[in-house]
């Protein structure tokens, strides 16, 4: 389980400047998205630093993760109003992890249609109850979790589905196992807008426990040739496709040399260390360097 949320704990640094900000913390990417990116001092009882975001139509608003628990959940829909007081139609979670879907319930009671690919509903089923009971030893206090219930998406899909705001279509898009069994793409055709949640980090070392490297690469190959302009990671500031290319390079590069090395070795800490030496630099969350070889490649050590 512990390959569930580890995902969450990062702490988020700019690449280049945002655009401008809304609300409180909310930053303006078009004139109808906002999101949070660059999140600063990333804890548990921020959500560690994940972004979540909005789309605004001339129906109503769709919502792109909901954050860790109610508590956090109920600060996004605040600054959501500081923006905009049409109704909140859609939540789209982009995978099943802690720190992106908790906050579901708060939505949920606003009337909002919770969507998620079937694999990671699933998911979410399977494991969530699990994740939230063991929550305090991840660093969340009862304060933090206050009236947080694990609230199950009420609408799946497996490929792709559009979403018709009015004046604003949004495309989701499955395609493949990548981060999670159904990590989703949320995707803006008219503004090239992509929120590509936990299939791309951006100047982090990302969380690789719960993935399938081939698939997340034909996932990042997709990206690499969807007209988009704007990209808004999982953790880290606003991105464009040298980040893609580059998240490519970095699981490649760790997916191999990591095979090679535990092949002859069980010594995390020695494996670790080779692969810093050529893996690209990234600014952040270099423990999961370690982290990443016992859940994926040494999976009897890391349970």
């Amino acid at each position: 389980m512990r390959r569930y949320i580890c995902c969450a704990m990062f702490v988020i640094n700019m690449l280049f400047a945002a655009t401008v900000s809304a609300g409180q913390g909310l930053t303006k990417i078009a004139d109808n998205v906002y999101s949070y990116v660059d999140v600063k001092n990333a804890s548990p009882a921020n959500s560690f630093a994940a972004n979540a975001g909005i789309v605004i139509g001339r129906d109503g608003i769709l919502v792109v993760d909901t954050l860790i628990s109610a508590k956090e959940a109920r600060r996004f829909i605040s600054d959501i109003r500081k923006v905009s007081d049409k109704p909140i139609k859609y939540v789209v979670d982009t995978h099943y992890h802690l720190d992106h879907a908790f906050g579901n319930s708060e939505f949920a009671k606003l009337g909002a249609t919770i969507i998620a690919q079937a694999n990671d509903k699933r998911n979410l089923a399977n494991k969530g109850e699990d994740a939230l009971k063991k929550a305090k030893s991840y660093g969340l206090t009862d304060e933090d979790l206050a009236g947080t219930v694990i609230t199950l998406p009420t609408l799946t899909f497996t490929d792709r589905m559009t979403i018709d705001l009015g004046d604003e279509l949004v495309e989701l898009i499955f395609v493949a196992s990548s981060h999670t069994e159904g990590s989703a793409l949320v995707y803006l055709p008219r503004r090239k807008i992509l929120f590509a949640g936990d299939i791309l980090f951006t100047d982090f070392h990302p969380f690789m426990g719960d993935g399938n490297v081939d698939g997340w690469v034909e996932t990042l190959n997709y990206v690499l040739f969807l007209d988009v302009n704007t990209i808004i990671p999982g953790h880290g500031p606003i991105s464009g496709k040298k980040d893609i290319a580059e998240m490519k390079n970095y699981l490649l590069t760790f997916d191999k040399k990591a095979r090679e090395l535990a092949a002859k070795t069980k010594d995390v800490d020695y494996i670790a260390a080779e692969l810093k030496k050529v893996l690209p630099v990234k600014s952040q969350g270099e423990w999961l360097i370690a982290y990443n070889i016992r859940m994926k490649y040494l999976p009897a050590k890391g349970q």
